[in-house]
């Protein structure tokens, strides 16, 4: 697990050449065909060395929820098991692996009239407002949701519209056990600074290997919007937003790179969070060595 550009991939391909590991992939960009450069897709060379299940498994049209990973997961995690390996789950999509690991709590189905209600609310007087209108019927939910992060105000104040309930209500009841018998919890992570700075080197590289002419490419299909969780994702939000018009490619770019580092800062959070988790730092000299003591007491563990 870890924050994105922190190296995780690599870490992994090195593992499944020394271990009987087999890849899961935990993030939620991967699972959309065509989001190849900008989700920082592994290659055609590193899927032939390491291959990763759960990678373009949905068009970007489509939806994909944390339920649905949990039962693709799980089904891939019997199948690596029942061919004599160990599925390695790699990713920072935190609730793709919370759910995994937990459950999810059973929360009511989205309803596209409230949330053209809640919209047109929101377009009359601005997300802040709606926050504070979520404040008022779920300040637990308020107050680790940002006033601008309009998807999680929405399906907030949609759930407790529909339900009557508060959605961090929901969430604190009980979850289905853990998916496996042991799971061990690695965070790979590098000093916030170098974080930052992997982070600006990466996007501008990926600007420089066609990122632009992918978003373009999904652009012109003509199907897609703000609106579907694809185009959210970071990096591709900001580069619509300069098709659309509304910004220059410079400040597209460095307001990409900034959600970027934003991102990385929620899921530093989420992960910090988590019980049993071992910090490994790559940039330490002793990191690589005790990543493979763990995946050696993994396999010892699993008797391979």
């Amino acid at each position: 697990m870890g924050p994105t550009a922190a190296g995780k991939t690599t870490a992994a391909v090195e593992l499944v050449q020394r271990y009987p590991f087999e890849i899961i992939s935990a993030d939620s960009a991967l699972v959309y065909r065509g989001l190849d450069i900008g989700s920082a897709k592994p290659d055609a060379a590193t899927l032939a060395i390491a291959p990763h299940r759960l990678i373009d498994q949905v068009d970007p049209a489509d939806a994909y929820s944390a339920g649905r990973f949990r039962e693709d997961a799980l089904l891939a995690m019997a199948e690596i098991t029942a061919a004599g390996r160990i599925p390695l789950l790699v990713g920072g999509t935190g609730l793709y692996l919370r759910a995994l690991d937990r459950g999810l709590a059973r929360m009511p189905a989205a309803d596209a009239a409230v949330r053209a209600q809640i919209d047109a609310q929101a377009a009359a007087s601005g997300w802040p407002a709606m926050h504070q209108q979520l404040a008022q019927v779920d300040p637990a939910a308020a107050a680790r949701i940002h006033p601008n992060d309009s998807q999680r105000i929405q399906r907030a104040l949609e759930v407790f519209s529909i339900s009557g309930q508060p959605i961090s209500a929901l969430q604190q009841q009980e979850r289905s056990q853990a998916c496996a018998d042991t799971v061990y919890r690695v965070a790979w992570s590098r000093s916030r600074d170098q974080l930052n700075n992997n982070i600006e080197k990466r996007f501008k590289l990926m600007m420089e290997n066609g990122f632009l002419s992918e978003v373009e490419a999904l652009y012109r299909r003509g199907d897609l919007t703000t609106d579907h969780p694809a185009i959210r994702a970071v990096g591709y939000r900001q580069l619509w937003r300069h098709l659309d018009g509304e910004i220059d490619l410079g400040q597209a770019v460095q307001d990409a790179i900034t959600a970027t580092r934003r991102l990385a800062k929620r899921q530093l959070t989420w992960l910090r969070a988590e019980p049993g988790v071992v910090w490994l730092d790559p940039d330490s000299p002793s990191a690589a060595k005790r990543l493979n003591q763990i995946a050696a007491r993994v396999v010892q563990s699993c008797r391979y």
